[in-house]
């Protein structure tokens, strides 16, 4: 835990440099103990880049790092923990290990130390000085429990009272609320309070900026690898702050329709996959963006697996073109024209290790196979290279791994793959997920496109002024349950709200 008086953090001049990309340059950054600082900018900003370097995952920058006024270093993950810099990444499953209990993942290096030396593990101890981090933080998960049967929220909560464990002074969020319902959320916010009255630097990455203004005492904005503004919160406001993040004047955050809807051309018909999804039946037409509104885990990830083969044990009856469908697997729903942009993108909506090029082309290869079905690499490149320039992806080229690429550029190639595969129906999960305004912008002028050229768009986002911006119409999803059709013109995010707490008209 932070040492009682109060702590100074200081990042001067940091510079570095990838094959191809200035990823940071001359990146000056300071913030204290006890305050929460908000660090933002759009994808591809440098932002993870610089908490990357502070937490020593990054060795070959320049510039220098001063704590409480003294110089130190840190060019690797044990010298940031060995200063009490602690960093949770946006994929917590990465950091934990699920076969193992709550108290053996909170003291895990002990944990791991113990088993090295001769003497036995005293797991009796282990627990309690668990119990004790968990007690300090009022969070209230049992330590013998195993990490695989935890929510992420709680999954979350391991991993800070880890770093708690560990004399934390500086804890980095890297997108903490991506992932959580509104109560977690608080429950969150609760904990960050507790954090800053113990003297812990908390410094938030996120995209959320009504979040930010919430919770946050100051703001640094970054903007292509460099430095743009950095301010005490309460003296900026949320439209200024997305001007630094663009560097440009804010348009319109949604892009103008005007909707040519034909004929019904997809349905779904008494939808039943255990109690996750419960006789859910919708409709899409052409050219109509359909909206799935609902707060997190009220069924809608679980109503577009379905919709798109994968989900095995799944009942009811699917329809495109009056057409039955028969979807036993997700390669049954691309052959049948079904497109699937999932939520977990890094997991399931591209291949991190392949190139920007190969994660493009990869649904529709036999538009480039010659003779024998062989792929030509000249046609692929081509296709590719072209689809980059559509889409604004920011890569130094097509050969780069995708791994290397912001959130929001992979978000693009998830969605470009499926253009270039030129489907009919397509299904969005929770699109704009961790990413920027710029980028969210870019995202919608896609989908808007896709529906001006007669496809049906399925948009599924907890996000209610998402839905209220670009759909028109939507499901509001409860538990499962479909609990109204609505009109997206004629109704209001309170109805849509109202629905997606469980709750009817009068």
């Amino acid at each position: 835990m932070a040492e009682g008086r109060k702590s100074r953090l200081e990042m001067r001049g940091i510079s570095i440099a990838f094959p191809g990309v200035q990823a940071l340059s001359d990146v000056s950054f300071q913030t204290e103990g006890g305050r929460s600082h908000a660090l933002i900018g759009a994808n591809g900003a440098g932002k993870s880049t610089l908490m990357k370097v502070l937490s020593g995952a990054y060795n070959h920058y320049t510039g220098e790092i001063w704590l409480d006024g003294a110089q130190v270093t840190i060019r690797s993950p044990k010298d940031a923990k060995d200063h009490g810099i602690q960093i949770v990444y946006q994929e917590v499953d990465t950091a934990l290990i699920p076969t193992l209990s709550v108290g053996e993942n909170i003291m895990l290096e002990r944990t791991v130390h113990g088993m090295k030396g001769s003497h036995m593990m005293n797991w009796r101890q282990l627990h309690r000085e668990a119990e004790a981090v968990l007690r300090q933080l009022e969070v209230g998960i049992p330590t013998r429990k195993l990490v695989q049967e935890l929510t992420l929220a709680e999954k979350q909560m391991v991993l800070i009272a880890r770093s708690v464990s560990m004399q934390c002074r500086y804890l980095v969020l890297d997108e903490p609320t991506a992932p959580l319902s509104h109560g977690e959320t608080e429950a969150l916010f609760r904990l960050i309070r507790l954090l800053k009255s113990q003297r812990v630097g908390v410094i938030f990455i996120s995209h959320r900026l009504p979040e930010l203004f919430a919770i946050c005492d100051d703001i640094t904005i970054m903007r292509d690898g460099r430095l743009v503004a950095r301010e005490a919160i309460a003296a900026i406001d949320q439209h200024t702050v997305v001007e630094h993040m663009l560097g440009a004047k804010l348009e319109g955050q949604f892009p103008e329709r005007k909707p040519c809807i034909g004929e019904k051309a997809f349905e779904a018909k008494e939808m039943q996959d255990g109690s996750k999804v419960l006789d859910v039946s919708l409709s899409i037409r052409k050219g109509e963006i359909v909206g799935l509104a609902g707060l997190v885990g009220a069924g809608k990830t679980e109503l577009c697996r379905v919709l798109f083969g994968a989900a095995p044990g799944a009942t009811g009856e699917l329809l495109l073109h009056g057409r039955k469908l028969k979807l036993g697997s997700p390669h049954d729903a691309v052959r049948d024209g079904i497109a699937l942009v999932p939520e977990e993108r890094r997991r399931e909506g591209v291949l991190v290790d392949e190139s920007v090029t190969a994660n493009l082309t990869v649904a529709s290869l036999s538009k480039y196979a010659g003779l024998l079905s062989w792929v030509s690499k000249r046609k692929e490149r081509a296709a590719g290279g072209e689809m980059i320039a559509k889409l604004g992806v920011k890569t130094p080229h097509g050969e780069t791994k995708v791994r290397n690429l912001s959130g929001g550029n992979q978000q693009k190639i998830a969605i470009g793959k499926w253009l270039l595969a030129d489907a009919e129906v397509y299904i969005f999960d929770e699109p704009t997920k961790g990413v920027d305004v710029g980028a969210k912008r870019d995202i919608y002028e896609l989908i808007a496109e896709l529906a001006a050229r007669g496809k049906c768009v399925l948009y599924a986002s907890s996000e209610i002024p998402e839905i209220m911006g670009i759909t028109d119409r939507v499901y509001v999803m409860y538990d499962g349950r479909v609990m109204a059709e609505l009109t997206t013109n004629d109704t209001s995010e309170e109805e849509i709200m109202l629905y997606s707490t469980g709750g009817t008209k009068q």
